[in-house]
């Protein structure tokens, strides 16, 4: 893992954001069909804080030489890291699994959808970084995307839908994301890997909370056999490789145009969910990634 900070000082794939964004939109597809998986399997707030769990167990085998060398510059800013791992990771997975127990999946593909809106607004305001209107025409042609494959290519089901508890939590799940998305902009100078371990450690302190009160409330179920199989593949890549490939996809090219990627997850669920699921692959599914991707290639169209 490199330890240089500089976008520019890293070659081969580490250099490539296009492809470290989308095989990080591809790990939280898969977390999506992982999720459905561990229904009945493992309660929402255990999953929540076991993956984290195992996330940092594998760190402290890994980062701990990068962490240690980055402490004196991570020390005076672990207040600001303890609230970007709880924000970005323990609520925002909190709220989506609970989220994913009371709404239809149509609704969480749609309102995820908000996350890139929320951060190029959020770039406007917090750092005047300007939105031009292809960039806009780029959000607003993944936004179809995203809606098609949630609709399942019928228009009459987005017609169908309604607001609900389920709704809410999504919503609020994706506003917190999209503003840890902004805070990555502002990171300290250190290594990918040492920031991610310190929120990692974070996000799996602030979840215990959460897995005490399931307990008291009756709720909690210790993982069966099959739940620990899905909770080690959420813990090492939605959990562990895909969130330090983000970070230095927001490294490489900003909050703004990084977070466009967030709307390539529904799309890469349902195709997974074919193959996993067994689920059928559809007509939307093909239309659904390329407007996606057509619209994220827009939207990086530069003017000339």
């Amino acid at each position: 893992m490199p330890r240089s900070t500089s976008a520019t000082a890293a070659t081969g794939p580490w250099s490539q954001p296009y492809l470290l964004l989308t095989l990080t939109a591809l790990m939280w597809g898969g977390n999506a069909v992982a999720g459905r998986l561990a229904v009945g399997e493992v309660s929402p707030m255990a999953l929540t804080a076991l993956r984290w769990l195992i996330a940092v167990a594998v760190l402290a085998v890994v980062a701990r030489r990068d962490l240690v060398e980055a402490w004196p510059v991570l020390r005076p800013r672990w207040a600001s890291l303890a609230l970007f791992g709880t924000m970005g990771f323990t609520a925002f997975n909190a709220l989506f699994y609970v989220a994913a127990h009371h709404t239809a999946a149509v609704n969480l593909g749609i309102i995820q959808g908000a996350i890139p809106v929320v951060v190029l607004l959020g770039a406007l305001v917090a750092f005047r970084t300007p939105i031009r209107g292809v960039q806009v025409l780029g959000v607003m042609l993944t936004l179809v995307g995203v809606a098609v494959v949630a609709a399942r290519g019928d228009p009459r089901v987005l017609a169908t839908l309604a607001v609900n508890a389920g709704d809410l939590y999504m919503l609020l799940a994706s506003v917190l994301y999209a503003l840890y998305t902004l805070a990555l902009r502002n990171r300290p100078p250190v290594s990918g890997l040492a920031l991610f371990a310190a929120m990692a450690l974070a996000a799996c302190l602030s979840s215990l909370p959460l897995v005490a009160y399931e307990a008291w409330s009756g709720a909690f179920h210790w993982p069966t056999p099959k739940g620990w199989l899905i909770l080690v593949y959420i813990g090492l890549f939605p959990s562990l490789l895909s969130q330090i490939l983000f970070i230095r996809g927001v490294e490489l090219i900003g909050p703004g145009r990084a977070g466009l990627f967030v709307n390539l997850v529904p799309v890469f669920a349902a195709i997974l969910a074919v193959g996993i699921l067994g689920e059928p692959f559809r007509w939307y599914h093909g239309l659904a990634l390329t407007l996606v991707l057509g619209g994220i290639w827009l939207a990086e169209q530069r003017r000339r």
